[in-house]
């Protein structure tokens, strides 16, 4: 297959995501506004998610294509028809039910046996040679485990040789929540139709989906009216929110961060909050706390203005302050007890991280200059319940934080959750496994921190920060791969990251031309 063929399903998926509840709902209506029948659309979905077989899988003679007994298994069955049209040899499996097919569904298994296809039952022999297998069971209807026929297939294709493409979702993946209660598939790619829905970005989503395509099936200028329901955020609009600095300003204009923390032992978390603030572009940060952290943290790193934490320097720093970061390494003894005590009623922008969180859990306040940033183990602390039911459904999990905490809630993990009273929930669309190491919560403090002197919008600083943070690790990861990567290598690539304006020249180590 040709280049261009990938070209017609760019890697670039749009930034609105609807709810799962939605999505039958946008069909109907986006299909009417073209004067489209819902069987006209199946036909678009099954040609799109041919057409991304094909270009990832050219070699692939023999197509095993797994049907449920729903729309999702119609937009197989079309599939299928294609894929035997252009020579390939295919095998259809096809789930029973007592109920008849949708009639759309219906309309596309009686075009594949027309055609001269056959459908077998799910439970045969699979023939030798298969090369890729279609996806095509449960779509983004399912809302609880598959039932144990469906699980059996599931299981069949994970633990076959051969690649799995899902057709608009992995069956057993929630389309609202991303979370797996049972057996899930887990494909090498997903083609997803219409619109994004939250569960291929957030919960479990990155461990099944594999490498998502989109493919809006020409109703792009229909969706493009509608209001946006969740947002999904990603390193390309960096750069709305980073503009360029005017030459003639000044490390005043650029925000005055004070951080707060480092009890004993724990050093290491405000001297990366700091030097993060730093590396974001904060003008000045000042940090506060235990005496014999000052020496190291100048050693390491000079630029950083470090004080020990007393009730005296606390309040003169409230003062000069625009912004205040605590928690990172404050313990929850006395000494970090008091300070937060004394912050709480800070006016200007704050962000509570860590130990802060876990205070803030037994003294539960709503505050609406603050933005909290839990994993989630801290996350189920401060609403009262297990972190199975925060992973459960993330989205939800942030909003009720933000209703009982106020401000704005970053609910960190893979697909950040970001959201405020006023505003759209966000899916950070960046980061991965390496950030899954010590540390690099209090590196996302200092990021916001010093975005927040800077004068974005509590919101904003959160949903840049948390891109800027992950896409600083994906280009880590990119050169190095995800394991051993530690905190502070953050600090070679964010920089460049934080700076969107900045053109790379000649970074092509493979070129030998000079620029």
């Amino acid at each position: 297959m040709t280049d261009h063929t990938m070209k017609k399903y760019p890697t670039s998926i749009p930034h609105s995501i609807w709810p799962a509840d939605d999505i039958k709902r946008v069909e109907r209506e986006a299909a009417d506004a073209f004067g489209l029948t819902l069987y006209e659309l199946m036909l678009r979905v099954g040609e799109a998610a041919f057409q991304v077989t094909r270009s990832a899988y050219p070699e692939a003679r023999h197509w095993l294509v797994l049907c449920g007994h729903g729309n999702n298994g119609g937009d197989g069955y079309v599939l299928a028809r294609l894929a035997k049209a252009a020579g390939m040899n295919v095998t259809l499996l096809a789930q029973e039910s007592d109920k008849p097919l949708p009639d759309e569904a219906a309309q596309a298994r009686e075009s594949w046996l027309n055609a001269g296809g056959v459908t077998h039952a799910p439970d045969i022999v699979w023939p030798a040679g298969i090369d890729v297998i279609i996806d095509a069971l449960s779509g983004t209807g399912l809302t609880q485990a598959p039932r144990q026929s469906l699980a059996a297939l599931i299981e069949h294709a994970n633990a076959h040789p051969a690649p799995v493409v899902a057709v608009d979702i992995p069956s057993g993946l929630l389309a609202q929540t991303g979370a797996t209660p049972g057996a899930v598939i887990n494909a090498a790619h997903t083609v997803t139709f219409i619109a994004l829905k939250p569960g291929l970005l957030t919960g479990k989503a990155r461990d099944v989906t594999g490498h998502l395509h989109f493919d809006a099936l020409g109703l792009d200028s229909w969706l493009a009216r509608q209001e946006r329901q969740i947002q999904r955020v990603d390193a390309s609009q960096l750069r709305c929110w980073l503009t360029p600095r005017r030459p003639t300003s000044h490390k005043g204009d650029h925000g005055r961060l004070v951080i707060i923390g480092g009890d004993y032992g724990t050093a290491g978390a405000i001297r990366l909050a700091g030097e993060a603030a730093l590396r974001t572009g904060a003008g000045l940060v000042r940090v506060l706390t235990r005496g014999e952290n000052i020496a190291p943290l100048l050693t390491a790193r000079p630029e950083l203005m470090v004080h020990e934490l007393t009730s005296q320097s606390l309040e003169e720093s409230l003062a000069w302050a625009d912004v205040v970061v605590i928690g990172p390494g404050l313990g929850q003894q006395e000494w970090g007890k008091k300070a937060l005590q004394k912050v709480e009623n800070f006016r200007k922008p704050m962000l509570w991280d860590a130990d802060a969180l876990n205070l803030l859990a037994i003294n539960p306040d709503k505050r609406h200059n603050r933005v909290i940033t839990p994993h989630p183990g801290e996350a189920a602390r401060l609403l009262g319940c297990s972190v199975a039911e925060i992973e459960s459904d993330r989205l939800l999990s942030a909003r009720r934080l933000v209703k009982r905490y106020g401000g704005v809630v970053v609910l960190k993990g893979a697909g950040t959750v970001v959201d405020a009273e006023s505003a759209v929930p966000a899916i950070i669309d960046a980061g991965n496994a390496g950030m899954a190491s010590g540390g690099m919560g209090d590196v996302l403090s200092g990021i916001i921190g010093a975005l927040l002197g800077q004068k974005l919008t509590p919101y904003d600083a959160a949903c840049a920060g948390c891109v800027a943070h992950g896409a600083a690790a994906d280009v880590l990861a990119a050169r190095f791969g995800t394991r051993g990567m530690l905190a502070s290598d953050l600090f070679s690539t964010l920089q460049r990251i934080v700076n969107p304006d900045v053109i790379d020249v000649n970074h092509d180590e493979s070129s030998n031309s000079a620029t």
